[in-house]
């Protein structure tokens, strides 16, 4: 547990703002920096610099950012050890989720995770893939659920489940009339694709690369950052697109998207957990794992 000082260091440190910090510990801005300027005191070191209007960590801040943000984890952990005996499933959990994730494979788990355990408030931060794993290296959230190919050395993967990316077009598109065509037929369709740093896009780069096919070798006319806005630029051109099954299941039901098979490429993937390497879980991410993935094998 952080002592008094210690905790208002670390929400000044988080937000480099005396006054935000003061505003989130409901405190006087005064008597923030009366305590900042106390532990400076005892250590004979500036925390802080100030230039301009602005404060950033010194070399010495930045150490002692570290240990109470360690701390600060332990603590929380601690916690949900001691719930655990109490036969208590209560806490906060920070999740942070890639976007194609977050929007369409969550929300059900959530729902019904929540239903079943009131008592945990889970936070979730959504982003590309990239955006993700940088968040949970930086101690922002607990765990990560990311897609793509490209791993990091600091975060340890655990697949989540099984995902395929699809070649689909708007229904109303009268320049579709196969449902399969081949590569080089692929190259000359209008292609929207998601964004630079996301998995979606990696994944797609890599299978291509098999084909010795670059991203310039196609017919790119846009990149979106989501896969909402990919469908929904489908929907109103004669583009194509290319998007998770997950994604799209309504749109295929209803009929208002149609899948195209490209012959001799095959796009699959996995969703993934992350955490960080040789750091050991909290029980209520532990406990989220394993929940998460009994709900998908029930499905």
């Amino acid at each position: 547990m952080l002592d008094s000082r210690i905790k208002v260091f670390y929400e000044v440190a988080k937000t480099l703002s005396f006054t935000k910090a003061a505003n989130a510990l409901f405190i006087s801005q005064p008597a923030v920096t009366k305590h900042i300027q106390a532990l400076e005191n005892e250590f004979g070191l500036p925390l802080f610099i100030r230039k301009g209007n602005r404060i950033y960590l010194t070399s010495a801040g930045k150490d002692l950012f570290n240990y109470a943000e360690q701390v600060e984890k332990l603590h929380q952990n601690l916690n949900d050890r001691f719930n655990l005996y109490r036969n208590e499933k209560s806490g906060e959990l920070k999740i942070g989720a890639s976007t194609t994730i977050a929007q369409y494979v969550l929300p059900s788990i959530l729902a019904a995770f929540k239903n079943k355990y009131p008592n945990i408030n889970i936070y979730l931060t959504t982003g590309n893939s990239e955006l993700i794993a940088n968040n949970l290296i930086k101690n922002e959230i607990d765990l990560g659920l990311v897609e793509g190919r490209v791993k990091n050395h600091d975060l340890k993967y655990e697949i989540f489940l099984q995902d395929e990316l699809t070649l689909v077009t708007s229904s109303k598109n009268k320049s579709s009339t196969a449902n399969e065509i081949t590569i080089e037929q692929l190259k000359k369709l209008p292609l929207v694709l998601r964004e630079r740093g996301s998995g979606t896009l990696e994944v797609f780069e890599y299978e291509l690369k098999k084909h010795k096919i670059k991203l310039n070798d196609l017919n790119i006319v846009m990149y979106l950052g989501s896969t909402e806005a990919i469908k929904n630029y489908i929907a109103n051109s004669n583009a194509y697109g290319v998007i998770s099954v997950q994604a799209i299941k309504k749109e295929l039901e209803n009929n208002s998207l149609i899948s195209i098979k490209a012959k001799h490429l095959k796009v699959v993937r996995t969703f993934d957990f992350i955490s960080l390497q040789g750091s050991p879980i909290s029980n209520l991410t532990y406990l989220f794992k394993k929940f998460a993935k009994q709900y998908y094998n029930k499905k």
